[in-house]
């Protein structure tokens, strides 16, 4: 199981096993390099702890231990996890401040302990039968497990198709969850159960908005400074956008910042590389970036689809794979944006609710009507699809930012009976703000959705597929309890996104970076799709074998389309293009893959071996 996870932790290994249960971990070394060996125990070795991630506040969390009389034996922030259990018992997660996935063995009670951080920043995965349970940091670990079986869930295969993700627990596999975030598992006397610790509900609070504003870069500053605890080198990634430049410019205020960034060929105006180069340039970075062809991006493909574990069709996951690969000649652990626009309100579609307000005063009746009219207008006819949006309530209408085949699409090509509509993971999100603004109803579905299962999860596996370690400011307990008492009216204003945030930061970037529009590490798959990757797509699908899931001539039907400019059906074929390689490399086992290292971490280890030899 441990082999399996080496690119996760290619610079040690350990294992304790103790009657019936067995810990296994590999290690990046980020902090007490050479006294952080895990598993780690208390001093009496009744405690056990493997722990993926990192814990922010524990020199704190240290010092108070220690008047309370823990001996500390590392510098590690793994050790206070294990004293803080010993001191709280189960509630010892609810004191942590940082990104984690966390296995906590308590040999005198025989209990095991799997907690994740609030956000879903690390991944947590396990199998549990009457007889055991098998957990890891990545499914291939788990699958290592002995008797786990790798059959296709086929509701989450439908769930799949609407969102470009699994949603948790689900994975695409049917015998392995996901822990959730803000989630504990645990295992006792022959019973489990999973229990939420912690709620990210958004809770506004009126005030001026200037406070506001003030208070958004206090916080932020203080969660990059503590984001900043490595004993390895850093650096960040830095797109075209606010968020990126703003974690990078509170970085360059404490030290001298590497950045990097990836383009890709043929995309046009859409490339980060020169908005990313320019401000590198202002705020004074040694900046690195790296362009992808298509050929270099199709080859990739299939390795990371196995790095990702389960499918995720976000054609970016690859592009994070190479500024990763790139960063990881240079430095251990990168900072990144991620989380910003769940959190402060980025998103484009966030603004959907104002422009479709008009039909808040039309009778729900009427506007069912007038979206069914709509159907019956030619494609591409001007205000047809505002009329059927707005002829919708917002639990029909956003599923996230994700959404790609509607019930009636997957029906009509996937094998569906039976299986529940996708609306059932995200109803209990709008119930939880059952009458609270739509703005917050749409981000707290983005962050208990679409954050952990695209974007982080993206983040993750591409990063660490490089052993290279990713942290997000923006993502910090401080940083979102502020954010949350923002009223949704101070989010977006002016037909700004991120309003406050915008304000926040403006005084720490130069004035074209911060109103310049964010583009993501953009991959240009409508135009490979349609030339470069059409042959890769196409044989792909037509020589797949997935009769019992999906009709191989519809999807085959929506690549001809796409290629003959019918209309854009780039997302919908890459979600089948990434699935089946998904199936060949895990079910199939048709595209074996070997967990290791890339070769620019192995030469950045030999160099920096070479480095400290006298």
């Amino acid at each position: 199981m441990a082999d399996t996870l080496v690119h996760r932790g290619p610079d040690d290994e350990g294992f304790f096993v103790d009657g019936g249960a067995g810990l296994g971990f590999r290690r990046l070394s980020i902090i007490d390099v050479e006294g952080g060996h895990q598993p780690l125990s208390n001093e009496d070795e009744t405690v056990w702890v493997v722990f993926n991630g990192e814990i922010y506040n524990y020199k704190e969390l240290r010092g108070d231990l220690e008047r309370r009389g823990h001996r500390f034996r590392t510098m590690t922030d793994t050790e206070v996890i294990v004293h803080l259990y010993e001191e709280l018992g189960e509630g010892f997660v609810g004191r942590l401040r940082g990104m984690f996935g966390i296995a906590l063995w308590d040999a005198a009670r025989q209990k095991l302990i799997l907690a994740r951080d609030p956000f879903g920043i690390k991944p947590l995965y396990y199998a549990m039968t009457r007889e055991w349970i098998a957990f890891g940091s990545e499914i291939k670990s788990v699958l290592a497990a002995p008797g786990v079986q790798r059959e296709v869930d086929r509701q989450a295969f439908w769930d799949y198709l609407t969102f470009q993700y699994v949603p948790d627990p689900r994975t695409m596999f049917g015998s392995v969850a996901k822990l959730p975030p803000a989630h504990v598992l645990v295992v006792e006397s022959g019973r489990s159960v999973v229990r939420r610790y912690t709620r990210l509900e958004f809770h506004p609070e009126e005030r001026p908005i200037e406070e506001y504003i003030e208070g958004t870069l206090s916080v932020l500053r203080d969660s990059v400074r503590a984001h900043m605890n490595s004993d390895v080198p850093r650096g960040a990634f830095l797109s075209s956008g606010v968020d990126s430049s703003a974690i990078v410019a509170l970085l360059r205020e404490l030290e001298d910042v590497q950045t990097f960034t990836v383009g890709f060929e043929g995309a046009g105006g859409m490339s980060e590389i020169a908005y990313a180069r320019e401000t590198a340039r202002l705020l004074g970075t040694i900046h690195r970036d790296t362009v992808v062809s298509a050929r270099e991006y199709i080859d990739a493909v299939p390795r990371l689809v196995y790095h990702q574990d389960e499918p995720v069709a976000d054609p970016s996951a690859i592009a994070l794979h190479f500024v990763a690969e790139l960063a990881s000649e240079y430095v251990t652990v990168v900072l990144s944006g991620e989380g910003a626009d769940e959190i402060f309100g980025g998103y484009t579609i966030y603004r959907e609710p104002l422009s479709l307000s008009w039909f808040d005063h039309v009778p729900p009746a009427m506007r069912r009507s007038l979206g069914e009219m709509a159907k019956l207008l030619p494609e591409g006819v001007k205000g047809r699809g505002y009329l059927i949006r707005g002829s919708k309530t917002l639990q029909e209408r956003f599923y996230g930012n994700a959404f790609l085949y509607n019930e009636q699409e997957k029906a009509m090509f996937a094998a569906g009976r039976g299986l529940a509509a996708s609306s059932h993971v995200t109803r209990p999100y709008y119930e939880q703000l059952w009458g609270s603004d739509p703005v917050s109803q749409m981000q707290h579905v983005d962050i208990h959705t679409w954050l952990a299962g695209d974007i982080l999860a993206k983040a993750d596996k591409m990063t660490m597929a490089n052993s290279l370690e990713l942290r997000v400011p923006f993502l910090d307990k401080e940083v979102f309890s502020y954010a949350a008492r923002i009223p949704a009216q101070y989010r977006l204003r002016n037909g700004t996104t991120k309003y406050v945030l915008r304000e926040a930061v403006k005084g720490i970037l130069p004035p074209e970076v911060a109103r310049r529009k964010k583009l993501g590490f953009p991959v240009p798959t409508r135009r490979w799709l349609r030339d470069e990757h059409y042959a890769f797509a196409r044989e792909l699908i037509g020589d797949s074998t997935n009769g019992d899931l999906f009709d191989r001539d519809y999807v085959l039907r929506l690549l001809e389309d796409h290629r003959g400019g019918v209309r854009d059906n780039a997302r919908k074929v890459w979600a089948i293009v990434v699935f089946l390689l998904w199936r060949q490399t895990f079910v199939e086992q048709s595209r074996p893959f070997v967990s290791r290292p890339s070769e620019r971490v192995m030469r950045r280890r030999a160099g920096s071996m070479a480095e400290a030899m006298p």
